[in-house]
């Protein structure tokens, strides 16, 4: 299949600036395109921008970055709390919080400000593109562009067609996502696509197995690094995604495939209910307030 011309796509907006909104910001700001990065708030504009910096720092002393690609990508990270910022951008993509009447709100305010053939992406990890690009006024022009964390180290983008989601606009943002440098996979308009379809519910069925008292937090991970040579234990990596977006995810499959495989452990959601929702809150599975984790069961 031949690649689709992305000679015309010169600027990029980001909406969100978390740590994935952050993290997407960083890699093609990098790759030498003009990004346009959107919040709430200047202080979590600065802060962002601050983590961004931070970022390509550590991997220019990783040799992943020439020193002086730097200050040159951090110039063209233009920010702003308006999505007026966004008006002449050629792909926008939210970023916002795993929430479905969030992102939906966001799109019907957001495309106002767009120009009639900007491409409109979604980063959502589990909500239907289809239902998300019913509330904009480009369908056709809107898919899902699943990024991992944390964005500027992991190397698989999921890209997802929406029912509406037009051939040209899912090849754009196929060999756009290659010009990154990353991987593509795509998947069907399903409830948490492929990787969340099928990590979440092993992240659902670690914490059942630590309810349940099978084992502790500690034995948990222990036995799925070293004995599923897994690099993060299922609990540590639940901390690391946030409790509160697993619970989101694990929810959107409980609700959308009606299988009961897919119920959310009671544990999972009594520490969202607590505000320990993982390193984000200082506490989750694992306490962060000191040096090193500590497990809390």
């Amino acid at each position: 299949m031949a690649e689709a011309d992305i000679t015309d796509i010169k600027s990029i907006g980001v909406l969100g600036a978390g740590q994935m909104g952050a993290g997407i910001a960083q890699v093609f700001s990098l790759a030498g395109y003009d990004v346009k990065l959107t919040d709430i708030s200047e202080e979590t504009l600065a802060e962002s921008l601050k983590t961004i910096e931070h970022h390509m720092k550590r991997q220019v002393t990783k040799g992943r970055v020439n020193p002086d690609d730097v200050s040159s990508a951090l110039t063209r990270i233009e920010t702003g709390t308006s999505y007026s910022l966004f008006g002449d951008c050629d792909v926008v993509i939210e970023a916002a919080t795993e929430n479905e009447e969030l992102k939906r709100e966001i799109f019907k305010e957001l495309c106002p400000a767009l120009k009639a053939d900007a491409i409109l992406c979604s980063n959502t990890s589990s909500i239907s593109i289809t239902r998300l690009a019913s509330v904009t006024d480009r369908p056709a022009k809107f898919m899902g562009m699943h990024f991992m964390n944390p964005v500027p180290v992991m190397q698989l983008v999921e890209l997802i067609r929406g029912i509406a989601t037009e051939e040209s606009t899912f090849d754009t943002i196929r060999t756009l996502t290659q010009a990154l440098g990353k991987t593509t996979a795509s998947a069907e308009d399903f409830p948490a696509f492929i990787v969340n379809r099928v990590l979440l519910p092993m992240i659902n069925e670690a914490v059942y197995t630590l309810y349940e008292g099978v084992g502790s937090v500690d034995a948990i991970d222990t036995a799925m690094r070293l004995g599923a040579n897994h690099p993060m234990g299922p609990l540590e990596l639940a901390d690391f995604i946030g409790l509160d977006t697993c619970l989101a995810i694990m929810s959107v499959l409980y609700e959308g495939l009606a299988d009961t495989k897919y119920r959310p452990c009671p544990l999972l959601v009594k520490y969202v209910e607590a505000g320990w929702v993982g390193q984000k809150a200082g506490r989750g599975f694992y306490d962060y307030s000191g040096d090193t984790p500590v497990p809390t069961r």
